[in-house]
């Protein structure tokens, strides 16, 4: 014990002396070990933590897919899903989840109006997740037949939101304001518990999707069950495939084939990808960490020469050499890692800030226990990485050799490339982290720049909320309509208005069909591409300023007593009639409709998808089937978006007593979700390659620089025989440069590799794109060449004579 205490005064007497040395390798280890630190953090409640429900490995997802992959997500009607679940072998027990997940809906808690996203689900969806509440109970089969009393389950987050963490919520009655329902909270779900995306509130599918008086419960849905004993996701994807493909099932569904996902996978989403380029890219930068404090140790062992053989000739053996040294690594170690767990829990605070709302788990992410052994664990790896060979190597020395010669002498040829070596590899590695946040970074800028086929700008969208309960009709809501849009033009600043179905990139929470061309059978359209359908009004076009590129569009004409008609975008019209002028052929509506004819043709456009460019069909609002007046209206203004909302909400409310403003925004604000986690992703990414390219040219400013002090009698010697400054300094940037050029070869031929790691993460983007890699290349080299220049410029002042007579 004795001896490991005078060990440890004796290095911290050493660092104390060398201050410069030990602020560069704590800062350093600092930086390293505190990204790492967060990182392990946010990937831990991401992709390690289990979810709040039993054996998560055996719960899987299901819905169809038709071949071309044109809906990715095709659910199963009420009926057949029962029926699946009546005959299915592969699953032990499945619960059904409406189709549409987690959709916003606006509540009345007494006076007071708020938005949760509701997610409707079979009784039995906790039971078979095997999900205990956290307060009160779950959802029960009995909760979901006709009559039974409509309840809800709150999520645990909505719970610390709207309620307090108040117990007393349970028993509370909250109002669906779209119908007038008022659900009975029972119970409270615990946290993580994050499926559907975003579900704030649970309630049983068939009380809230039955129309009041009967039994008929309109609803699509997607299936979860536990995997039987011995079967598979296979073996359940291919139950599901042959399910659809009976006689019995119509012809569009004989078509479709099974999907089954993991419920974690489902969960976390997009998010893994993401969080594993991450993790990837912080082990790289935590390597570069301990390389560079690896090199900054055997600069200093050469520098520490004599100091050394000074010790090993007054007896000291070379073990003790090398525990004094480890000692002081591993102080080293302990301050850069305290410093370190600091970094972390201030980036996992600015992390938080950051992410998207979508993100799963997003409260859960926090510095904890099992973050701070993460961290312990990877400063004791450190400490071994960056201190034993050092330690090592310097140790190794020719005692008589060096205390003849003098200090400046002692850097041997191997010491020196070793030295180099390591900065090459440090260049090597900094290349992959930069090549990955490039090709991130540019399709970032891709997918903000991508052509929506209409103006956004200075586009609202507002949502409206229906009073359904109100209504005995579509005719009355459509009435409604009329009267909420006459007093939305009359507000000043107002250029136009018109109704829409869908919000703004809403994916597959909007409305999809599959309409059969005239001559097709019903085999041959049921492999039609599915397509966007959308229910507009004649100014609809004028108003997002989308352009006709051939026929005309709706007029008031198009009345619901006139000829049926349609317009379609190019690609639909292209699959439809290739090379065949598309107006006034002939398509049959989905549903109870009939045979309608294209009118017009308009460009595929983002509005659904940003990432892409659907087909899409669009029906007059007065001849549309849709069962229900749409409640999304997009509003042209001019002015200040802030200042129209009050009399948005104003007018509206005047309009019916059953309408009222749910939400309204800018158009540009909904670009956020699309574009929240590659803003993301290009963020952290760009820190990490900052980092990276910062511990690469302080690595080789150091050796650089450790050069020209050692070369100092050679560079004096030179100058003497009329080398002049140039010269001296086209020298060292050569040797300084060819490092960083064999680093940069190296890392690019890794990075044709390993980039594959981000292809999920890239929109319109190769992994390997030749320009984004020749850039990053030439950032990494200009900041190297930098670091090279500055000891290069220092070494053109060194005083031959000077030099002479200190080697002498």
């Amino acid at each position: 014990m004795d001896t490991l205490m005078h060990n440890i005064r004796l290095a911290a007497r050493s660092l104390r002396h060398n201050a410069g040395f030990t602020a560069a390798a704590v800062l350093t280890l600092a930086l390293g070990i505190g990204l790492s630190t967060a990182v392990f953090t946010v990937a831990e409640a991401l992709l390690f933590r289990d979810l709040p429900v039993r054996d998560q490995d055996q719960l899987v997802v299901l819905w169809g897919e038709p071949p071309d992959r044109s809906l990715t997500n095709f659910p199963l009607t009420l009926a057949h899903a029962r029926e699946f679940a009546r005959g299915a072998r592969s699953l032990d027990r499945i619960a059904f989840v409406a189709y549409e997940g987690a959709w916003p809906a606006l509540i009345r808690d007494g006076d007071r109006l708020s938005r949760l996203r509701l997610a409707t689900v079979s009784g039995n969806f906790f039971d078979v997740l095997g999900a205990e509440p956290a307060v009160g109970r779950a959802l029960r089969a009995e909760d979901d037949v006709v009559g039974a009393a409509p309840v809800a389950v709150l999520s645990y987050g909505a719970w610390e939101r709207q309620f307090g963490r108040d117990a007393g919520a349970i028993g509370r009655r909250i109002v669906l304001h779209a119908t007038g329902v008022a659900y009975t909270i029972v119970g409270v779900m615990p946290r993580g518990l994050d499926y559907p995306r975003g579900a704030e509130f649970w309630a049983a599918i068939v009380p809230a999707r039955t129309k009041p008086g009967t039994d008929s419960t309109f609803v699509h849905v997607n299936l979860i069950g536990r995997l039987a004993a011995g079967a598979t996701a296979e073996t359940a994807r291919a139950e599901l495939t042959v399910f659809h493909g009976r006689d019995a099932m119509p012809a569009f569904f004989r078509s479709l084939r099974g999907v089954v996902t993991p419920l974690p996978r489902l969960i976390l989403g997009d998010t893994r990808p993401a969080v594993i380029a991450f993790s990837a890219a912080v082990m790289l930068l935590l390597l570069i960490t301990c390389i560079n404090v690896a090199n900054l140790l055997v600069v200093r062992g050469i520098a520490r020469a004599r100091e050394i053989a000074v010790r090993q000739a007054l007896g000291a053996g070379r073990g003790r050499v090398v525990v004094q040294l480890l000692t002081e690594n591993l102080l080293l170690a302990v301050v850069g890692g305290t410093l370190g767990i600091a970094t972390a829990a201030a980036v996992v605070e600015t992390f938080t800030a950051l992410a998207p709302a979508t993100l799963p788990r997003l409260d859960e992410i926090r510095v904890n226990a099992t973050a701070l052994t993460g961290a312990v664990a990877i400063t004791l790896m450190s400490t071994v990485v960056f201190g034993l060979a050092p330690a090592v190597m310097s140790s190794r020395i020719e005692v008589q050799q060096v205390l003849r010669s003098g200090t400046r002498q002692s850097a041997g040829r191997r010491s020196r490339l070793a030295a180099e070596a390591l900065v090459a590899g440090q260049v090597a590695l900094a290349v992959l982290v930069l090549a990955a946040a490039g090709v991130v970074a540019r399709s970032l800028i891709k997918l903000e720049s991508a052509e929506l086929a209409f103006d956004p700008s200075r586009l609202l969208i507002a949502e409206l909320a229906m009073r359904a309960d109100q209504f005995d009709t579509k005719r009355e809501q459509l009435a409604v309509l009329d009267r909420v849009l006459s007093e939305v033009r009359a507000i000043p600043g107002v250029r136009g208005v018109s109704p829409v179905v869908a919000i703004p990139f809403c994916g597959t929470g909007g409305w999809d069909g599959r309409p059969r061309a005239e001559g097709q059978s019903a085999e041959e359209g049921a492999k039609n591409p599915m397509l966007n359908m959308e229910v507009v009004t004649p100014d609809y076009f004028t108003n997002l300023d989308v352009p006709i590129v051939r026929g005309r569009t709706f007029t008031d004409l198009d009345r619901e007593d006139a000829p049926l008609v349609v317009m379609l975008s190019e690609s639909a019209a292209r699959h439809y009639w290739p090379g065949v002028d598309p107006l006034g052929q002939r398509l049959l509506a989905p549903g109870p409709g009939g045979w309608m004819t294209v009118v017009g043709v308009v460009p595929d456009t983002r509005y659904r998808d940003l990432r892409t460019a659907r087909p899409s069909i669009y029906f007059p609002l007065s001849q549309s089937f849709f069962p229900y007046a749409p409640t999304t209206l997009t509003i042209r203004f001019e002015g200040r978006a802030a200042d129209l909302v009050p009399s948005l909400r104003s007018r509206i409310t005047a309009a019916h007593p059953a309408a009222a403003l749910a939400n309204a925004a800018p158009f540009h604000s909904y670009l956020d979700g699309p574009l929240a986690q590659p803003r993301l992703n290009a963020l952290l990414l760009g820190v990490f390659a900052g980092a990276a390219t910062l511990l690469c040219a302080v690595g080789l400013f150091g050796v650089m620089a450790t050069t020209v002090r050692q070369r100092t009698r050679e560079i004096g010697v030179r100058m003497a025989l009329g080398a002049t400054p140039g010269d001296v300094r086209r020298m060292v940037m050569r040797r300084g440069l060819t490092i960083a050029f064999a680093g940069t070869a190296i890392g690019l031929a890794g990075a044709v590799l390993t980039n594959r790691v981000v292809a999920a993460m890239l929109y319109d983007v190769s992994p390997t794109d030749g320009a984004t890699l020749a850039l990053v290349s030439g950032l990494l080299l200009a900041a190297t060449a930098l670091a090279t220049f500055l000891p290069a410029h220092a070494s053109t002042r060194i005083d031959p004579a000077i030099a002479l007579r200190a080697e002498s």
